[in-house]
Parts: C-alpha cells; structure tokens; sequence
C-alpha cells in the first residue's frame, strides 16, 4: 500500500511540474509574440492560451474559482469582483481576453 501512496504522490507532483512548465511555456510564447501583452497578476493557473495577435486568454470560469478559494470570497462576491475590476479593466491594447467556457 505504501508504494502505491508513493506512487500516487509521484504522479500528483509531476502533473503539476507538467502544468507549471506548459504555463511558463505560455507565457513565454506571449512574451516573445507580443511584447507589450499584458498578464493577469495572480491568475497563471487560469492562463488558456493567446490569440493571432499575441494576446493571453484566461477562462474566467477559473479566474472566479481562484477567487473563491485563494481569496476566500463567496460565489456572487468572485463574480463581481472579476466582472467589475478584471474583466472590465482596458490596459491597453493588449488587455487579456477572459473567456467563458460552456
């Protein structure tokens, strides 16, 4: 049993350096694409992707969960917050693009 714990525990912690790394790939991608993109402080883990003209893309879904459970705030108060002082926030023309996932 110990070694399968072991075992467990071994492929929990390379998932995540995986995550780490496709995330610190990403970001690197952007910065090299564009420059001038900008990045959401604080929300790596939700960090989807870019666009054509070198743009982050965040699912929202997980900035709100971020939220929820790094900063303790409860579900209508995560929406709010995000919708009002991230999603709305224009820093440029290289302002993150959040998008909801269905």
């Amino acid at each position: 049993m110990t070694n399968e714990k072991e075992s467990t525990k071994d492929f929990i912690a390379e998932l995540r350096q995986n995550r780490a790394d496709r995330i610190e790939s990403l970001k690197n991608t952007i910065s090299e694409l564009n420059p001038e993109a900008m990045l959401a402080d604080g929300f790596d883990d939700s960090l989807a992707g870019y666009d054509s003209h070198g743009r982050a893309i965040y699912f929202a879904d997980s900035i709100i969960q971020t939220l929820i459970e790094r900063d303790g705030m409860e579900s209508e108060e995560a929406m709010e917050y995000f919708s009002f002082n991230i999603e709305c926030a224009f820093v440029g023309d290289y302002t993150p693009i959040y998008m909801w996932e269905e």
